[in-house]
């Protein structure tokens, strides 16, 4: 018994596996990874050539001890005397040739080097020829690379990623033929407007498309697509400039994500299905400058705007889950007006920054007549117009019992995410005196979560017992809950403490 174990133990049950399952398990690794198993034995000598997928990355090659070290690595490629690009290029040719009569599912290539325009596009000619499903192209080079239109008319391409960190320009003479593409992803792409209303157009299955980055020649940029379900439209922060003009059609889109500054115009917006939008709206800096002078003027936000960004929110307003950046909170202060009714909004989670105020908040919360779940991430904003009636969320007045937006809101469920994160001189105090402002005008509240920033167990316990015999709540039925990373404590807050707005209400 004793023997045969052994003789289980010392067989080498990889080898015995067939080519196919070997294959398999080669192809969720990169060609690099997969071609250093040649060496294992002559019958894996090109094994790693069979694989669907082929990802080539010349990041490995910019290493000269790297490189040196692949001549042991890779013995079936011809060795010259030559710069690090070569080699780079040697590999990928190389590759090609092995896999040609291969099925090609994949195709992944990521060249920080200059490798040169010419190259590139002949290897892209050829994975097209193949067929191949998935194109995942990303160019970090300071050369102009003008993609074939080739590139563009595929019966079998699935998925078309393209990214580059200067500047790809895409030009289409050639009508586009996309028909069965359902995700179109491009990174830092410079892009003619009509060429890109070409491109969705040859996408006719079209179900996610994200722009990060993109440049439009005259400054303006339009979706239009009936079959798009998801959207990421995504600029950075050092994109400081606003847009000409900004226009969606995208009658089936169910979830929208962007990030970007404000346009001056948005002449059409049309969201009819959606369901989720993540917004991360921001002013330029000439914005903000205004509109910090309005406030030192002492001036209403609403009665001068610094843009207008209204239409674009009017356009979203049948959605049901929505997240808020802090940007995006002075963009409703400054830029919208009036602020739309979200009538079928269920879920709103609001991101908090200590340079903002809670200003656009309390009309907000009082447009979304059916939010059931409000999230907010961190308690940090500017203490701003708090003595002024129903101006601010943060605290009551003083000596007197006044209804605010909160004392009528249907919210059920309230979550605190990262209570207890401190910056500057804020006090932990500060953020408890907040949350019980929440407990003593919300009445339909029936849970309250606090995720608790702490590694000490004596807070929470603290906290929880501060909330829970706080002696004004506003409803009877709401579960306290606090959690840190090592403890979580719930409790339901005592009949003999809630306040007359519960009564009230």
């Amino acid at each position: 018994m004793s023997s045969k174990r052994l003789n289980l133990g010392s067989k080498d049950f990889i080898s015995s596996l067939p080519d196919c399952l070997i294959c398999h398990i080669l192809s969720f690794v990169s060609t690099k990874e997969a071609a250093s198993t040649s060496v294992l034995a002559k019958r894996w000598r090109y094994l790693f050539a069979l694989t669907p997928n082929l990802e080539f990355n010349d990041s490995i090659y910019l290493n000269s001890e790297i490189a040196n070290q692949r001549k042991s690595t890779f013995p079936w490629i011809t060795r010259k005397k030559s710069k690090t690009p070569r080699s780079f290029v040697d590999f990928v040719d190389r590759v090609l040739v092995l896999h040609q009569n291969v099925p090609l599912n994949r195709f992944s290539l990521k060249c920080e080097d200059v490798v040169h325009p010419a190259i590139i596009i002949s290897w892209l000619l050829k994975v097209m020829d193949r067929g191949v499903l998935d194109l995942d192209l990303h160019i970090s080079s300071e050369m102009g690379y003008r993609l074939p239109s080739e590139m563009f008319c595929s019966e079998t391409l699935v998925r078309l990623k393209l990214g580059i960190r200067d500047v790809l320009t895409i030009t289409t003479e050639k009508s586009v033929s996309l028909p069965k593409v359902k995700t179109l992803c491009l990174d830092y792409i410079m892009v003619e407007n009509s060429v890109f209303a070409k491109l969705l157009s040859g996408c006719h299955a079209l179900e996610e498309l994200v722009l990060n980055n993109l440049f439009e020649v005259k400054g303006s940029c339009s979706v239009f697509h009936n079959t798009l379900k998801r959207l990421v439209v995504s600029r950075s922060r050092t994109f400081d400039e606003n847009h000409e003009s900004v226009s969606f059609s995208t009658p089936n889109l169910v979830y929208l994500e962007h990030s970007d500054t404000i346009a001056n115009m948005y002449p059409k917006v049309e969201f009819n299905s959606l369901v989720e939008a993540s917004l991360n709206l921001r002013m330029t800096s000439d914005q903000i400058v205004s509109a910090i002078s309005i406030e030192d003027i002492d001036r209403s936000p609403q009665e001068e705007m610094v843009g207008n960004a209204t239409n674009f929110l009017m356009g979203i307003c049948n959605v049901k889950i929505l997240h808020l950046s802090y940007n995006t909170l002075q963009v409703l202060t400054y830029c919208c007006k009036p602020i739309p009714q979200f009538n079928n909004l269920i879920h709103l989670t609001i991101q908090s920054d200590p340079e903002v105020a809670w200003e656009s908040l309390p009309a907000l919360l009082k447009n979304c007549p059916k939010l059931e779940t409000l999230v907010f991430e961190g308690l940090h904003h500017k203490f701003k117009n708090c003595g002024e009636e129903d101006k601010c969320l943060c605290k009551p007045w003083e000596g007197e019992d006044i209804p605010t937006c909160l004392s009528s809101s249907p919210v059920k469920v309230l979550k605190i995410l990262k209570f207890g994160e401190i910056f500057g001189d804020e006090d932990i105090e500060e953020q408890i005196k907040q949350v019980q402002h929440f407990l003593e005008t919300m009445p339909n509240l029936e849970q309250l979560i606090l995720y608790y920033d702490t590694s000490f167990d004596e807070d929470v316990y603290e906290v929880s017992a501060q909330l829970q015999w706080h002696p004004r709540v506003a409803s009877s039925k709401c579960k306290i809950s606090v959690i840190s990373d090592s403890l979580c404590l719930s409790s339901t807050v005592p009949c003999s403490v809630v306040s007359k707005w519960g009564r009230l209400l």
